[in-house]
């Protein structure tokens, strides 16, 4: 028989939000109101081109990424989604047996892509639903090449501020690439949580990823970036699969990236609805951590699993992680009532 790697031969598959006919969507972190009007015009006209390969190097949107963040070109790698990116990142800094530092629960694909990269995952427990940085400092050896910083965390929704992150920073060695997953950047307080790049973008160990797949509307078409120094951006894009991101994909962020009104104001669109839903929960008397992302977490334990299923029976699909808790994406209006008026009914 072939033999297969033997330190895959435990590891979960990726497990994505449910998509079911006629229900209500709320499991994928999605934004509820389609693509951007400008992006749905011009990729009909598209269409047609798309026998042909896509510009490998991706330059027009690495032009234009370049210019929306104010950086030289060569500091912007893309990727067929922020996840291509975190690999990306792990195949360009880990060996066999280093050490990979995340907060758990985090995003699912870290401790995947990490041991696909032949690293060694070592999870740092939250504290109180959020990222225990100083626990994740002291978690850093002489092994650790890499960690992550999701901020906001998914699933749990809540967020390190400015002086936390900087502080972590400080106490990571300068051999440790630090990468902050900033993939619900667009819904979080500006005030309360800190721009990374902004902040730490200066540092030569300091990555920051972003994605077009949460208030950009663009999550089928699978376009990430980050923004790093020079020397690692550079290594990242040789590690990246040929033509992964397709010449609709390319097309579609630039367009995107010119409707920034827009983008903001159906993300506020969003934080709204995530606050009225945030209220309405724990009127009921449901723990909720304060959200910045456009999903609410709620640590339901070991009765995740009966809400979740309570929910499809009323043709809702959430996100549950079993034993832990339950990740609810903010919908439309009507879809968020359906939701609420479900967890209402639950054990009523």
């Amino acid at each position: 028989m072939v033999r297969v790697r033997s330190s895959l031969a435990q590891l979960p598959a990726y497990v994505p939000g449910r998509k079911l006919p006629g229900t209500a969507a709320l499991a994928g972190n999605e934004s509820p109101y389609g693509m951007l009007p400008g992006v749905v015009a011009r990729l009909a006209e598209l269409a047609g081109g798309v026998s042909r390969y896509p510009d490998m190097s991706a330059a027009c949107l690495v032009d234009a990424l370049a210019r929306h963040h104010g950086v030289e070109p060569e500091r912007i790698a893309v990727g067929a989604g922020s996840s291509e990116v975190c690999g990306q990142l792990l195949h360009s800094v880990v060996h066999p047996g280093d050490e990979v530092v995340f907060g758990w629960r985090s995003f699912e694909a870290y401790p995947i892509l990490t041991a696909v990269a032949g690293g060694t995952a070592v999870r740092v427990p939250l504290r109180e639903h959020g990222l225990d940085l100083d626990a994740m400092a002291a978690a850093v050896t002489g092994r650790t090449r890499l960690v992550f910083v999701c901020n906001p965390n998914n699933p749990t929704s809540t967020a390190v501020g400015e002086r936390a992150l900087r502080d972590f920073a400080d106490r990571v060695p300068d051999d440790v690439l630090i990468v902050v997953d900033e993939a619900y950047r667009e819904y979080a307080d500006p005030a309360r949580v800190p721009d990374a790049l902004g902040l730490l973008g200066d540092r030569p160990n300091v990555v920051v990823l972003r994605t077009f797949s949460k208030a950009y509307g663009l999550a089928g078409l699978r376009v990430g970036y980050c923004v790093a120094p020079a020397e690692i951006a550079a290594t990242v894009r040789k590690t990246q699969v040929p033509f992964s991101v397709s010449a609709l994909a390319q097309e579609a962020a630039v367009l995107a990236l010119g409707e920034g009104a827009e983008v903001a104001r159906r993300a506020a669109l969003t934080v709204a609805e995530r606050g009225r839903v945030t209220e309405r929960l724990r009127a009921l008397g449901l723990e909720v951590p304060a959200s910045q992302a456009n999903f609410v977490w709620l640590p339901l334990a070991g009765d995740s699993a009966e809400f979740t299923r309570h929910c499809l029976d009323g043709n809702v699909v959430v996100r549950p992680f079993a034993g832990e808790g339950v990740r609810v994406t903010i919908g439309l209006p009507e879809e968020n009532d359906t939701f609420l008026a479900l967890a209402a009914s639950w054990r009523g």
